[in-house]
């Protein structure tokens, strides 16, 4: 199994699982380890009484681009640390993609950006998240 493969197979098992990415309808492609693209429609459960997209939902988006990116190398890893900065509000019926990226990976912790953007691809937020290794196998867990 080359590279690729191993962080695509690490993403199908950690989906399988993931009941929350599902139940908000979230969308994870791979398209290089150590990287993720996670995808979600707004929905009418998702906003508030401001009819904007909750800030929550926005960051569970891109945290979960980020877990996606941290466990690519087989290594369960999990976050230690995460941030973001709201740039606009996000509506009902907009289409998000976060988009992560391994800025840093060492022997047990690693830095992450996620950007987040709207089907205009307008900025809508940035995150940046640490992760941890806990030393264990993700396809074998």
């Amino acid at each position: 199994m080359d590279k690729l493969e191993r962080a695509r197979a690490c993403a199908d098992r950690m989906y399988a699982s993931d009941k929350a990415s599902q139940a908000l309808g979230i969308e994870i492609e791979i398209p290089e380890p150590g990287s993720a693209i996670a995808t979600m429609r707004v929905r009418e459960d998702m906003v508030n009484g401001f009819n904007i997209c909750h800030g929550g939902l926005v960051f569970t988006l891109a945290d979960t681009a980020f877990a996606f990116a941290c466990n690519a190398y087989d290594d369960l890893t999990v976050a230690s640390s995460g941030t973001i900065e709201f740039l606009r509000p996000v509506y009902l019926d907009d289409v998000l993609r976060a988009v992560a990226l391994e800025e840093h990976r060492g022997s047990r912790s690693g830095l992450y950006a996620a950007e987040v953007v709207n089907q205009h691809d307008e900025f809508v937020a940035l995150f940046r998240g640490r992760s941890v290794s806990r030393g264990e196998s993700v396809l074998d867990a």
